[in-house]
């Protein structure tokens, strides 16, 4: 299974999530947004996958810094751009593996997923 690992090195849930992911042996990827950015692209993807809503992260204080114009009416296209802007505020981690993808980490999905 190729598993991929989207997120930000220093974020307590994805360290979570990391280390679940090696006690269960299980080898993945990791795509350090701070470094290598947003792709738009597959943002698109997830936000049609999964919603706005669960691709947004709308309570951390990238969001709440917005202006209230940038915060009003975020439809998919919006987001993505802001997404792309701000990947600090894709909820996190991303997860892509063969046939799936999840957003955030609850290890009992994850458990019933790997």
């Amino acid at each position: 299974m190729t598993i991929k690992l989207y997120g930000i090195p220093n974020c307590d849930t994805v360290k979570k999530a990391r280390k679940w992911l090696e006690r269960q042996g299980l080898d993945y990827a990791f795509h350090d947004y701070k470094k290598e950015g947003a792709d738009p692209a597959k943002l698109a993807v997830w936000i049609a996958d999964k919603g706005v809503d669960t691709i947004l992260n709308r309570r951390g204080t990238t969001f709440r810094k917005l202006s209230d114009a940038e915060k009003a009416d975020i439809d998919a296209a919006k987001a993505v751009t802001l997404l792309e802007a701000n990947p600090s505020m894709i909820k996190r981690p991303v997860v892509e593996y063969d046939g799936g993808l999840l957003v955030g980490f609850k290890e009992s999905e994850w458990a019933e997923v790997f």
